[in-house]
Protein backbone atom coordinates (compact mmCIF):
# COMPACT_ATOMS: atom_id res chain seq x y z
CA UNK A 1 0.00 0.00 0.00
CA UNK A 2 1.34 3.40 -0.99
CA UNK A 3 2.39 5.55 1.97
CA UNK A 4 0.17 8.58 2.44
CA UNK A 5 1.98 11.89 1.94
CA UNK A 6 2.38 14.09 5.02
CA UNK A 7 0.17 17.21 5.03
CA UNK A 8 2.03 20.46 4.28
CA UNK A 9 3.30 22.37 7.31
CA UNK A 10 1.71 25.79 7.79
CA UNK A 11 3.86 28.57 9.26
CA UNK A 12 2.85 32.07 10.36
CA UNK A 13 4.01 35.26 8.61
CA UNK A 14 4.58 38.58 10.41
CA UNK A 15 1.17 39.73 9.11
CA UNK A 16 -0.48 36.84 10.93
CA UNK A 17 -1.32 34.97 7.72
CA UNK A 18 -0.64 31.25 7.55
CA UNK A 19 1.33 29.99 4.55
CA UNK A 20 2.79 26.66 3.51
CA UNK A 21 6.42 26.17 4.56
CA UNK A 22 8.62 26.19 1.47
CA UNK A 23 12.01 24.55 1.65
CA UNK A 24 12.82 25.97 -1.79
CA UNK A 25 12.11 29.53 -0.65
CA UNK A 26 14.37 29.05 2.37
CA UNK A 27 17.07 27.63 0.11
CA UNK A 28 16.90 30.68 -2.21
CA UNK A 29 17.14 33.16 0.66
CA UNK A 30 20.15 31.33 2.09
CA UNK A 31 21.76 31.25 -1.35
CA UNK A 32 21.42 35.04 -1.66
CA UNK A 33 23.55 35.40 1.48
CA UNK A 34 26.56 34.10 -0.45
CA UNK A 35 26.72 30.76 1.37
CA UNK A 36 27.94 27.91 -0.88
CA UNK A 37 25.57 25.06 -1.88
CA UNK A 38 27.05 22.67 0.70
CA UNK A 39 26.41 25.06 3.59
CA UNK A 40 22.91 25.81 2.28
CA UNK A 41 22.12 22.08 2.09
CA UNK A 42 23.32 21.50 5.65
CA UNK A 43 21.31 24.42 7.08
CA UNK A 44 18.15 23.46 5.18
CA UNK A 45 18.46 19.87 6.41
CA UNK A 46 18.87 21.03 10.03
CA UNK A 47 16.00 23.51 9.83
CA UNK A 48 13.61 21.17 8.04
CA UNK A 49 13.88 18.82 11.00
CA UNK A 50 12.99 21.63 13.40
CA UNK A 51 10.01 23.20 11.60
CA UNK A 52 6.65 22.68 13.33
CA UNK A 53 3.07 23.78 12.49
CA UNK A 54 2.44 27.36 13.63
CA UNK A 55 6.13 28.29 13.75
CA UNK A 56 6.64 31.94 12.89
CA UNK A 57 8.72 33.09 9.93
CA UNK A 58 10.73 35.21 12.37
CA UNK A 59 11.68 32.12 14.38
CA UNK A 60 12.77 30.37 11.19
CA UNK A 61 14.77 33.44 10.11
CA UNK A 62 16.46 33.73 13.52
CA UNK A 63 17.43 30.05 13.52
CA UNK A 64 18.78 30.26 9.96
CA UNK A 65 20.71 33.40 10.92
CA UNK A 66 22.29 31.61 13.90
CA UNK A 67 23.33 28.66 11.72
CA UNK A 68 24.76 30.98 9.05
CA UNK A 69 26.70 32.90 11.68
CA UNK A 70 28.38 29.64 12.73
CA UNK A 71 29.44 29.22 9.11
CA UNK A 72 30.52 32.78 8.18
CA UNK A 73 29.72 36.20 9.66
CA UNK A 74 29.38 38.01 6.33
CA UNK A 75 26.83 35.49 5.06
CA UNK A 76 24.82 36.01 8.25
CA UNK A 77 25.08 39.79 7.78
CA UNK A 78 23.68 39.66 4.25
CA UNK A 79 20.96 37.24 5.32
CA UNK A 80 19.70 39.68 7.98
CA UNK A 81 19.39 42.59 5.52
CA UNK A 82 15.61 42.83 5.84
CA UNK A 83 15.81 42.92 9.65
CA UNK A 84 18.67 45.44 9.40
CA UNK A 85 16.39 47.87 7.56
CA UNK A 86 13.88 47.67 10.43
CA UNK A 87 16.73 48.63 12.76
CA UNK A 88 16.98 51.99 10.95
CA UNK A 89 14.31 53.26 13.34
CA UNK A 90 12.26 53.84 15.34
CA UNK A 91 11.97 57.43 14.11
CA UNK A 92 12.68 56.57 10.48
CA UNK A 93 15.20 59.41 10.24
CA UNK A 94 18.14 57.00 9.75
CA UNK A 95 16.14 55.34 6.96
CA UNK A 96 15.88 58.69 5.14
CA UNK A 97 19.64 59.13 5.53
CA UNK A 98 20.18 55.61 4.23
CA UNK A 99 18.09 56.26 1.09
CA UNK A 100 19.95 59.55 0.61
CA UNK A 101 23.30 57.73 0.87
CA UNK A 102 22.15 55.06 -1.62
CA UNK A 103 21.33 57.76 -4.16
CA UNK A 104 24.60 59.59 -3.53
CA UNK A 105 26.45 56.43 -4.55
CA UNK A 106 24.29 56.25 -7.69
CA UNK A 107 25.41 59.63 -9.00
CA UNK A 108 22.85 61.93 -7.37
CA UNK A 109 23.49 64.92 -5.14
CA UNK A 110 21.06 64.71 -2.24
CA UNK A 111 19.64 66.78 0.58
CA UNK A 112 17.25 65.65 3.30
CA UNK A 113 14.29 67.38 4.92
CA UNK A 114 14.06 70.29 2.48
CA UNK A 115 11.01 72.56 2.44
CA UNK A 116 9.37 73.38 -0.91
CA UNK A 117 6.66 75.94 -1.42
CA UNK A 118 3.72 74.68 -3.39
CA UNK A 119 1.01 76.67 -5.09
CA UNK A 120 -1.20 76.24 -2.02
CA UNK A 121 1.02 75.36 0.97
CA UNK A 122 4.63 74.45 1.86
CA UNK A 123 5.80 70.83 2.04
CA UNK A 124 8.76 69.18 3.74
CA UNK A 125 10.38 66.63 1.42
CA UNK A 126 12.34 63.73 2.95
CA UNK A 127 15.00 63.42 0.23
CA UNK A 128 15.72 65.74 -2.70
CA UNK A 129 17.94 64.16 -5.37
CA UNK A 130 19.56 66.30 -8.08
CA UNK A 131 21.22 64.88 -11.19
CA UNK A 132 22.32 67.57 -13.63
CA UNK A 133 19.29 69.73 -14.37
CA UNK A 134 16.78 67.18 -13.05
CA UNK A 135 15.26 67.10 -9.59
CA UNK A 136 13.55 64.12 -7.91
CA UNK A 137 11.42 64.49 -4.78
CA UNK A 138 11.37 61.38 -2.59
CA UNK A 139 9.13 60.50 0.33
CA UNK A 140 10.35 57.76 2.70
CA UNK A 141 7.81 55.68 4.60
CA UNK A 142 9.46 53.72 7.39
CA UNK A 143 7.52 51.06 9.27
CA UNK A 144 8.83 49.36 12.40
CA UNK A 145 6.07 46.74 12.18
CA UNK A 146 7.03 43.94 9.77
CA UNK A 147 3.43 43.09 8.92
CA UNK A 148 2.48 46.64 7.94
CA UNK A 149 2.22 47.57 4.26
CA UNK A 150 1.98 50.91 2.46
CA UNK A 151 -1.63 51.20 1.28
CA UNK A 152 -2.89 53.23 -1.67
CA UNK A 153 -3.47 56.18 0.68
CA UNK A 154 0.29 56.82 0.79
CA UNK A 155 0.92 57.38 -2.96
CA UNK A 156 -2.40 59.25 -3.20
CA UNK A 157 -1.25 61.68 -0.52
CA UNK A 158 2.30 62.02 -1.89
CA UNK A 159 1.03 62.59 -5.43
CA UNK A 160 -1.21 65.44 -4.24
CA UNK A 161 1.76 67.10 -2.51
CA UNK A 162 3.94 66.61 -5.59
CA UNK A 163 1.32 68.19 -7.85
CA UNK A 164 1.09 71.23 -5.55
CA UNK A 165 4.90 71.67 -5.63
CA UNK A 166 5.06 71.09 -9.38
CA UNK A 167 2.52 73.80 -10.17
CA UNK A 168 4.70 76.40 -8.45
CA UNK A 169 8.04 74.91 -9.49
CA UNK A 170 7.46 75.23 -13.23
CA UNK A 171 6.82 78.95 -12.92
CA UNK A 172 9.77 79.67 -10.58
CA UNK A 173 12.46 77.24 -11.83
CA UNK A 174 11.76 76.55 -15.51
CA UNK A 175 15.37 75.47 -16.17
CA UNK A 176 15.11 72.49 -13.83
CA UNK A 177 13.13 69.42 -14.84
CA UNK A 178 11.05 67.94 -12.05
CA UNK A 179 11.09 64.15 -12.39
CA UNK A 180 8.21 61.91 -11.21
CA UNK A 181 7.99 61.62 -7.43
CA UNK A 182 9.28 58.56 -5.58
CA UNK A 183 7.82 56.77 -2.59
CA UNK A 184 10.27 54.46 -0.79
CA UNK A 185 9.40 52.05 2.02
CA UNK A 186 11.28 49.40 3.96
CA UNK A 187 8.23 47.12 3.86
CA UNK A 188 5.88 46.44 0.92
CA UNK A 189 3.15 48.17 -1.07
CA UNK A 190 -0.35 46.79 -1.44
CA UNK A 191 -1.45 45.81 -4.95
CA UNK A 192 -3.69 48.90 -5.16
CA UNK A 193 -0.79 51.16 -4.21
CA UNK A 194 1.37 49.69 -6.97
CA UNK A 195 -1.43 50.04 -9.54
CA UNK A 196 -2.07 53.66 -8.56
CA UNK A 197 1.62 54.54 -8.60
CA UNK A 198 2.00 53.13 -12.11
CA UNK A 199 -1.16 54.89 -13.30
CA UNK A 200 -0.03 58.38 -12.24
CA UNK A 201 3.63 57.84 -13.17
CA UNK A 202 5.14 57.69 -9.67
CA UNK A 203 8.15 55.52 -8.89
CA UNK A 204 7.47 53.11 -6.02
CA UNK A 205 10.44 51.40 -4.39
CA UNK A 206 10.04 48.81 -1.64
CA UNK A 207 11.74 45.75 -0.22
CA UNK A 208 10.48 43.61 -3.13
CA UNK A 209 9.31 46.13 -5.78
CA UNK A 210 9.96 46.67 -8.65
CA UNK A 211 11.15 43.17 -9.51
CA UNK A 212 14.88 43.14 -10.24
CA UNK A 213 15.30 46.75 -9.10
CA UNK A 214 13.83 46.54 -5.60
CA UNK A 215 15.48 47.90 -2.49
CA UNK A 216 17.04 44.54 -1.64
CA UNK A 217 18.24 44.14 -5.25
CA UNK A 218 19.88 47.58 -5.29
CA UNK A 219 21.59 47.06 -1.94
CA UNK A 220 22.97 43.63 -2.88
CA UNK A 221 23.96 44.64 -6.42
CA UNK A 222 25.97 47.69 -5.35
CA UNK A 223 26.91 46.32 -1.91
CA UNK A 224 25.57 49.42 -0.19
CA UNK A 225 24.75 47.71 3.10
CA UNK A 226 23.52 49.62 6.17
CA UNK A 227 25.74 49.35 9.24
CA UNK A 228 22.85 47.59 11.00
CA UNK A 229 23.65 44.36 9.10
CA UNK A 230 26.82 43.99 11.16
CA UNK A 231 27.15 41.03 13.51
CA UNK A 232 30.27 42.58 15.06
CA UNK A 233 28.85 45.93 16.19
CA UNK A 234 26.73 46.10 19.33
CA UNK A 235 23.33 47.83 19.37
CA UNK A 236 24.83 50.73 21.34
CA UNK A 237 27.59 51.15 18.78
CA UNK A 238 25.11 51.10 15.90
CA UNK A 239 23.02 53.77 17.62
CA UNK A 240 26.15 55.90 18.15
CA UNK A 241 27.03 55.73 14.44
CA UNK A 242 23.48 56.32 13.21
CA UNK A 243 23.23 59.41 15.42
CA UNK A 244 26.26 60.75 13.53
CA UNK A 245 24.70 59.92 10.15
CA UNK A 246 27.06 57.02 9.48
CA UNK A 247 24.51 54.71 7.84
CA UNK A 248 26.49 52.75 5.25
CA UNK A 249 29.25 50.22 5.87
CA UNK A 250 31.27 52.12 3.25
CA UNK A 251 31.00 55.31 5.30
CA UNK A 252 32.55 53.68 8.36
CA UNK A 253 35.38 52.30 6.21
CA UNK A 254 36.04 55.88 5.13
CA UNK A 255 35.89 57.19 8.71
CA UNK A 256 37.15 54.37 11.00
CA UNK A 257 38.07 56.92 13.68
CA UNK A 258 34.47 56.66 14.92
CA UNK A 259 35.43 53.27 16.34
CA UNK A 260 38.22 54.97 18.30
CA UNK A 261 35.68 57.48 19.64
CA UNK A 262 33.67 54.56 21.02
CA UNK A 263 36.72 53.04 22.69
CA UNK A 264 36.74 49.94 20.48
CA UNK A 265 39.87 47.83 21.00
CA UNK A 266 42.32 47.37 18.12
CA UNK A 267 41.44 43.68 17.85
CA UNK A 268 37.68 44.36 17.59
CA UNK A 269 38.30 47.31 15.29
CA UNK A 270 40.11 45.00 12.87
CA UNK A 271 37.28 42.43 12.99
CA UNK A 272 34.65 45.11 12.35
CA UNK A 273 36.53 46.68 9.45
CA UNK A 274 37.33 43.26 7.94
CA UNK A 275 33.62 42.38 8.12
CA UNK A 276 32.69 45.62 6.33
CA UNK A 277 35.37 45.21 3.66
CA UNK A 278 34.10 41.72 2.86
CA UNK A 279 30.51 42.97 2.72
CA UNK A 280 31.50 45.78 0.38
CA UNK A 281 33.66 43.42 -1.66
CA UNK A 282 36.85 45.38 -0.90
CA UNK A 283 40.25 43.86 -0.26
CA UNK A 284 41.15 43.22 3.37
Amino acid sequence: MKKKASPPIKIVKSSGDQVRYSEEKLRRSLGRSGAPPGAVDAIVTTLSGEIYPGMSTREIHNRAFALLKEYRDTCASRYKLKRALYELGPSGFPFEKFISALLNHSGYQTLTNEVFRGQCVSHEVDVVARNGDTLTLIECKFHADEGRKCTVKIPLYIHARYEDIARRHYTEAPGTQLKPAWVVTNTRFTADAEVYGKCVGMYLLSWNHPRGKSLKDRIDRYRLYPITVSVQLSSREKDFLLAREVVLCRQLLQAPYYLDHMGVSEDRKKRILDEFRLLCNLKT
